[in-house]
């Protein structure tokens, strides 16, 4: 059986959870401008940045950054566009 460390399954998830996102997307089941969306991309890309930090990667490592600041950037404009509704 083959056994990974918890940085490796770390990263793992946070790649199926980026995957997941971007697969519902296409699949017109959620919306890209949609909390759900943004949240899958941020947990995602943070969990690959922990496990960036136990194998690191220059060029990965600022993908994922850029990419977890874009996630919360889209939550934060999505959470202001509701509250505006109101």
């Amino acid at each position: 059986m083959i056994q990974f460390q918890w940085p490796v399954v770390t990263g793992i998830v946070g790649t199926l959870l980026v995957l997941l996102a971007f697969f519902l997307l296409q699949a017109r089941k959620l919306h890209g401008n949609g909390a759900v969306y943004q949240l899958l991309n941020a947990i995602g890309a943070a969990a690959i940045i922990v496990s960036l930090f136990y194998q690191f990667n220059l060029a990965s490592m600022m993908l994922e950054v850029a990419w977890l600041l874009i996630s919360l950037y889209g939550l934060a404009v999505g959470i202001r566009h509701r509250r505006s509704m109101r």
